[in-house]
């Protein structure tokens, strides 16, 4: 019972991360640089994500604007972005994975080959 405990702390934790993947995902805040003129009712604060960028404005107003191409995006922001979608993707499919082979689900019916390969493929063991 102590096993199927750990999993499901496990699990929780991994939905946990996974969620927060996907919120740093949508985010604009990849890149923050600050631009001061010769008083502070210019200053403006340029936020730069992955899907958009936005300007706030010292008065507390911000504009943000959805990258019109790829290509309009630098190359690190390029990166990141598929880096970021590839770790949503195979966040989830992990996440299946564990639950279908976990103690704490009854997914698999039988204790033969089945659960054998399932929990190879998780990677842990008992």
């Amino acid at each position: 019972m102590a096993a199927a405990g750990l999993e499901i702390v496990g699990i929780t934790l991994a939905v946990l991360g996974w969620l927060l993947t996907i919120v740093c995902c949508v985010l604009p805040m990849w890149r923050v640089t600050a631009f001061i003129g010769t008083n502070i009712i210019t200053a403006q604060v340029y936020w730069e994500g992955i899907w958009m960028s936005c300007v706030v404005q010292s008065t507390g107003q911000m504009q943000c604007k959805v990258y019109d191409s790829l290509l309009a995006l630098p190359q690190d922001l390029q990166a990141a972005r598929a880096l970021t979608v590839i770790a949503i993707v195979l966040g989830i499919l992990a996440l299946l994975i564990s639950m279908v082979g976990a103690k704490c689900t009854n997914c698999i019916e039988d204790e033969g080959k089945q659960l054998i390969q399932f929990v190879f493929i998780r990677g842990t063991k008992d």
